[in-house]
């Protein structure tokens, strides 16, 4: 949930807002209609400069792209910030296809074209069209990085991550000391591997913090992908970093602010800790991509899960690591229960309450900040 809440905040100061995955109410409708206006205007004034000879056609083609980056990474972090991902492919059909389209004008379009695509409705159908035709030419010119940096964020605005973590990396190999696209590419990387930016792409944002600072969405991921390790003290010193950049005072630096605030509560919450594994007597019976639930119950009190964590199979055996942060209802916290048992099943079906055929097990009642706690998956729900 932090995730998605700082990465909103990150691109919000350029524009509006990754991305990252909750819509906030001051990013809708009334935002997005707002900067397609304020996107024409600038066209408009760009093209009587040109036209009046105030301006040479190289510095019209940057002031066009500039443009556009800055609408582009407003789509992705719309997308990005919303709760359930599955919901941003009807989003970006529906509204980020404009400015999808104004993207791919830069390789595949003409300005007509573009007034046309932005003053009616496109279909999904249309926009994976038009990123198609973006993919094609650039197989033809696959030097040009606006092309490929262009590229990721279509993806990503279609939710098409591994594909947008492709287009970043080639944009990153011609531009490897370019801060935003490395921070761009550790967000595609992290989504297109299960929303984690454990490894790879947390090496991509902290180089990308080695070239600039002050990278607001490069500060962002940083501090989630410490904050993912229960690391909350430098996940609030992190995004403290942040505050020195957007002004002070001002919506995202209260949001910012928040997210500090609840990880340094955080890091004085009790956290248990210990692993799961599956008997090899049920492995034929559990699918790589089965849902893997792990939960910790109160030994005395309410039947709710007091914290809850979402795996596969494929990640088996694993290390589990259970907080405050991960409590289902507010006030039904971990800490607030000393004695708890830890739980593990694998759903067949993929919804969270026991079906028969689910695989499950469970450990004995454990202090609610034990360490080294087994849980062996070795029993079919009847």
């Amino acid at each position: 949930m932090i995730l998605f809440a700082v990465l909103a905040v990150v691109i919000a100061v350029p524009v509006v807002a990754w991305l990252l995955w909750q819509p906030r109410p001051r990013r809708e409708v009334s935002a997005r209609d707002a900067n397609i206006s304020i996107y024409r205007d600038q066209l408009r004034e760009l093209d009587a400069d040109l036209a009046a000879g105030k301006i040479a056609r190289e510095d019209y083609e940057r002031s066009r792209r500039e443009v556009d980056a800055r609408l582009l990474e407003d789509v992705a972090a719309t997308e990005s910030a919303a709760p359930a991902r599955s919901r941003a492919l009807p989003w970006a059909a529906g509204v980020a296809i404009p400015l999808l389209a104004v993207g791919v004008y830069f390789i595949v379009g003409s300005p007509r074209m573009i007034e046309r695509e932005a003053e009616h409705m496109v279909t999904a159908k249309q926009v994976e069209a038009m990123v198609a035709r973006l993919a094609a030419r650039l197989r033809e010119n696959p030097n040009d990085i606006d092309g490929w940096r262009l590229l990721g964020r279509s993806y990503s605005a279609l939710q098409r991550f591994p594909e947008a973590a492709d287009a970043y990396a080639r944009a990153a190999t011609m531009a490897p000391r370019d801060p935003q696209l490395l921070a761009d590419f550790a967000d595609a990387l992290a989504m297109a591997r299960g929303q984690s930016l454990q490894g790879e792409p947390e090496k991509l944002v902290l180089r990308a913090l080695e070239i600039d600072p002050k990278n607001l969405k490069a500060l962002a991921l940083a501090g989630t992908a410490a904050f993912e390790r229960k690391d909350f003290q430098r996940a609030a010193d992190t995004w403290k970093r942040m505050l020195d950049v957007v002004p002070a005072g001002g919506e995202d630096a209260r949001a910012i602010q928040a997210n500090i605030d609840e990880a340094l509560a955080l890091k004085g919450s009790r956290v248990l800790r210990g692993e799961v594994r599956l008997s090899e007597k049920l492995r034929d019976k559990a699918s790589p991509d089965d849902l893997v639930f792990i939960f910790a119950r109160a030994v005395e009190g309410p039947p709710m899960p007091l914290a809850v964590v979402r795996k596969r199979v494929r990640d088996l055996p694993l290390s589990f690591a259970l907080d405050d942060s991960m409590a289902m209802a507010p006030g039904l916290k971990l800490s607030g229960h000393p004695r708890v048992v830890i739980s593990a099943r694998v759903s067949k079906s993929g919804v969270a309450n026991p079906q028969p055929g689910d695989l499950q097990g469970a450990s004995k009642p454990v202090a609610n900040d034990a360490s080294g706690v087994r849980v062996v998956i070795d029993s079919v729900v009847r």
